[in-house]
């Protein structure tokens, strides 16, 4: 059930024993992918994971802002405090399990909300009002193993699942420039210590990887493989003792 196309007494009479919530950002992804990659990547990711579990799930809206300041220097991105962030987040869950659905599942599109959603997740859960787990769908799939690509930024995986989804999603006349900016890794790395704090420090075109490498064939398997993966997780929430 999606709760923002549902009513009210659609909501009451739910019997769902899990609830869903997509976390993404808006921000550069390369002058090829769009500034929405990661809400409808975590949302697309979320929908698919609900269809694959065997039991019933509550979907809520996507969070579509988070934490990235660390690539403020593109225009468009958008971003919000870590606190800020964190406060949102861990308030929309006990809203959730104000109604009954204390067992959520937040699905990740972003890197940069990881830690905070981790530790979120571990207050709301330790308060007592509910039990909450991040899950972010890139690293819970084996991309280097399903394609032969690594995820990057803007690179081969996000492109593939994005063009996936919907071709109008990814400007493949901007591959070139794309790549011809991209950086290979992410950071500038010295002693262990990543010295850049932002993207515009090491990646010209806001990209890490080639976006070349993937497809949208690619983007299926990943959607698949994501899918099942979060399907297992929320049947394992939904029967895991508290």
């Amino acid at each position: 059930m999606k709760l923002t196309e549902s009513t009210w007494p659609e909501a009451e009479a739910s019997g769902a024993s899990v609830a869903v919530l997509p976390v993404g950002s808006t921000e550069q992804h390369g002058p090829h992918a769009v500034l929405g990659t990661d809400v409808f990547t975590a949302g697309a990711v979320a929908e698919a994971g609900i269809e694959q579990a065997a039991v019933e799930c509550v979907l809520g809206p996507t969070i579509p802002v988070g934490i990235a300041a660390e690539h403020r220097d593109f225009p468009g991105t958008l971003w919000v405090s870590d606190d800020t962030f964190r406060a949102y987040v861990r308030e929309t869950c006990e809203s959730l399990a104000s109604h009954g659905w204390n067992r959520i599942v937040l699905v990740n599109g972003h890197g940069g909300n990881v830690a905070a959603l981790r530790e979120l997740c571990g207050k709301f859960t330790r308060s007592g009002t509910g039990y909450a787990v991040p899950f972010t769908w890139f690293d819970a799939v084996d991309a280097d193993d399903i394609a032969g690509i690594e995820m990057g930024h803007g690179g081969p995986v996000e492109t593939s699942l994005l063009d996936y989804l919907d071709e109008h999603y990814v400007r493949t006349d901007e591959f070139e420039r794309a790549a011809a900016g991209a950086a290979t890794q992410w950071g500038e790395w010295h002693s262990g210590v990543n010295l850049a704090y932002d993207s515009s420090e090491f990646t010209d075109s806001g990209v890490v990887g080639d976006p070349r490498e993937g497809s949208a064939e690619t983007g299926k398997k990943l959607l698949t493989a994501a899918a099942e993966s979060l399907g297992d997780l929320l049947e394992t929430v939904a029967d895991r003792e508290r």
